[in-house]
Order: C-alpha cells, then sequence, then structure tokens
C-alpha cells in the first residue's frame, strides 16, 4: 500500500512541475527574467519555509545546528542546480513545454538517480542503495533497466524535435505561431539544464542528515507509524538558497541589459495579474518538491523516486504540450514520433514502479 502511495504522490508532484510554467503564459508585457524572478521569489525564498513551518516543528533549529559542512555542500549543490533551473525556463522558451521539459527532465532523470548509487559504492552509508547494489540484485536491475528504457524515450522525443523543426520551417502559418522556437540554441541549452539540474537530487543527498533529524523527532512522537512524510522540507529551504542566488544574479543582469526593471512598476501591463500568474507559478512549482519527499518517504529508494518523479513531470508536460497546439502544423510522422516517445517514457515508469515493489 506504501508503494501505492508513494507511486500516487510522485504523479502530484509532476503533475505540479509539468504544469507550473502554464501561468507564465498569461503574463502580459514582461520580459522573461522578470516573470521568471517573481515567481522565482515565492519557490524559492518564501513557500519553502512556510511549507517547513506548517510541516515541522522547530525546523529553525534543525538548521542552526547543522554543521558547517552539511550546510556548505547542501547550498552549493542549490547553486549549481539553480543555473540548471534557470536554464529550464530558457529551454522551454526554445522548445516548446512539450520537448524542452522532455529532454531536461529525461537527462535530469538519469544523472539523478544514477551519479548518488554511484557515490555511494565508493562512500558507503547506511540504508543506501549503491550501484553495486543496483546492477546485483532483481529489483535493483528492473530499475536500470527502467532508466535505459527512459533514455530511449528522450532519444525518440529528440528525434521529434528535430522532425518538427523541419516541418516549421516549410510552414509559415506554423512558424509564427512557434516564433520562440530554436532548436539549436534550444538543444545546447536543454543539455546543460539537464545536467545541473540533477544537482538538486544531490542537494537532498548531502542534507539527508537534517531530514533524518526531523524523522527521527516526529517517529519518537509517534511510534509505530511509519516514516515522516514530510521530512525533506527542511533541506528544501538550504537547497533553493543556493537556487534562488543564481537565478536572482542572472536575472538582474538581464534586467539591467535589458532595460526591463520598469516592468515591475509599469501601470501599463496588468500588473496585479502579472504578480499572481508569477506567484501562482512560483507556488505551483515549489509543490513538486513538496510531494517528491512525501513519496520518497514511502518508497524510501532514491532512484527509483527521481526517476519517477522525472518521468511524470515529463509526460505532464507533454500533455501541456498538445494541450496547447504546440504540434499543430507538423508532420503526422512527427507527431506520431513524439507520442512514441510519451509512450516509452511511460513505459519506463512502470517498470521502476515494478522494481520498487519486488525490493
Amino acid at each position: 500500500m506504501g508503494i501505492i502511495f508513494g507511486v500516487f504522490f510522485h504523479f502530484i508532484g509532476g503533475f505540479a512541475s509539468g504544469s507550473f510554467y502554464i501561468p507564465y503564459k498569461k503574463v502580459k508585457g514582461w520580459a522573461w527574467e522578470s516573470f521568471w524572478i517573481v515567481g522565482g521569489i515565492f519557490s524559492w525564498l518564501i513557500v519553502p519555509p512556510i511549507a517547513a513551518y506548517l510541516t515541522i516543528p522547530g525546523f529553525a533549529e534543525i538548521i542552526s545546528s547543522t554543521g558547517f559542512e552539511v550546510l556548505k555542500w547542501t547550498y552549493l549543490m542549490g547553486v549549481l542546480w539553480g543555473i540548471g533551473g534557470l536554464t529550464y525556463g530558457l529551454g522551454v522558451r526554445y522548445l516548446g513545454v512539450s520537448l524542452g521539459s522532455t529532454i531536461i527532465l529525461g537527462l535530469c532523470a538519469v544523472f539523478g538517480s544514477l551519479v548518488p548509487s554511484v557515490y555511494y559504492n565508493f562512500v558507503p552509508q547506511a540504508g543506501k542503495d549503491t550501484f553495486t547494489t543496483l546492477l546485483t540484485t532483481h529489483w535493483g536491475q528492473m530499475v536500470l533497466l527502467g532508466i535505459a528504457i527512459c533514455v530511449v524515450g528522450i532519444i525518440i522525443c529528440g528525434k521529434a524535435g528535430t522532425m518538427k523543426e523541419k516541418d516549421l520551417s516549410k510552414n509559415s502559418a506554423a512558424k509564427a505561431e512557434n516564433k520562440d522556437y530554436r532548436f539549436g540554441l534550444g538543444i545546447f541549452v536543454a543539455v546543460v539544464s539537464g545536467i545541473l539540474s540533477a544537482c538538486f537530487n544531490f542537494g537532498l543527498e548531502a542534507g539527508k542528515s537534517m531530514a533524518d533529524t526531523a524523522n527521527a523527532v516526529w517517529v519518537a512522537a509517534h511510534p509505530g507509524q511509519g516514516n515522516f512524510l514530510y521530512r525533506n522540507n527542511v533541506i528544501y529551504i538550504v537547497v533553493l538558497w543556493g537556487g534562488l542566488t543564481t537565478n536572482f544574479i542572472w536575472c538582474m543582469i538581464l534586467n539591467f541589459r535589458n532595460k526591463s526593471f520598469n516592468n515591475y512598476t509599469d501601470s501599463k501591463t496588468p500588473l496585479l495579474k502579472n504578480y499572481l500568474f508569477s506567484a501562482l507559478a512560483g507556488t505551483t512549482w515549489f509543490l513538486q518538491f513538496f510531494f517528491y519527499g512525501m513519496g520518497e518517504s514511502k518508497l524510501g529508494n532514491g532512484a527509483s523516486s527521481w526517476i519517477l518523479h522525472m518521468a511524470f513531470i515529463i509526460l505532464i508536460a507533454n500533455v501541456w504540450g498538445l494541450v496547447l497546439k504546440e504540434w499543430k502544423g507538423v508532420s503526422k510522422k512527427a507527431f506520431n514520433t513524439v507520442i512514441l516517445g510519451i509512450a516509452v517514457i511511460i513505459l519506463s515508469v512502470l517498470v521502476v514502479g515494478y522494481g520498487n515493489a519486488i525490493k
């Protein structure tokens, strides 16, 4: 039953992440950097401590009593992840919600799920699954198979992207509707984003002692009720400080370069709506990790949780891509190719879920 709830929580988190960019499309008259940082302030600064306050008594004391080394590495991983998150927005801009999210999050899924297990091979820790464990157990082999299938799905979706680019070049009307679509630049940004976005998972691993402390306090007060669903909320605060640092600096540079500082007070734009939609996007974004922590507490396996989370995001983002008609004006072959890629990624989720179920 715990596994079913774990998969369900990851689906809710994936839905939140795959949908968060949609409110940004309602922002009018603002430069990308302006609505991105307004949403980011909610994602990385305002909402995380509110969530921790509501779920973890004494979360501030847990952070203040944590050693400098743990806080340093958790924060630094957040800084690197911040670069990945920043380029995620650009990748979605240049490739669309569907293709951009698929490539970025697929790479993020692979790196985020495998690298920690390789690390624990060299620095063993109690309760952590090593890469050797994955290779030498039946359940671990199924998880690795699921990851491999996910990679195949990413490649298929990437092929669909190149086909889309060719089709758009021949269709002026469709090209006008996809005016920001730039496959070459988009694919470069997507690769950078996908690799660095995996640092969020590394940040969770680096700050695990904070979650363990929150879990121990809760378990002592609630014996026999399993692990604490919200234990990761205390880690998010530190990781997201790092993400805020990177994004804030870059967005301020862009505001200065593009002379877009006036966006925040420009009465010629629908200011209230812009702030509300940006806040909604940022809050929705954070909910992905709120539910990710709940899912991981039920599944108890980093590799499985990460790949499930990423795959669900890819699935939802592609559904939004279809709803927003991002594939309008392309050939039937290109459309069928992206549908095949989505189906393969769904299969990868099922395989990883099965592997975790037989653990």
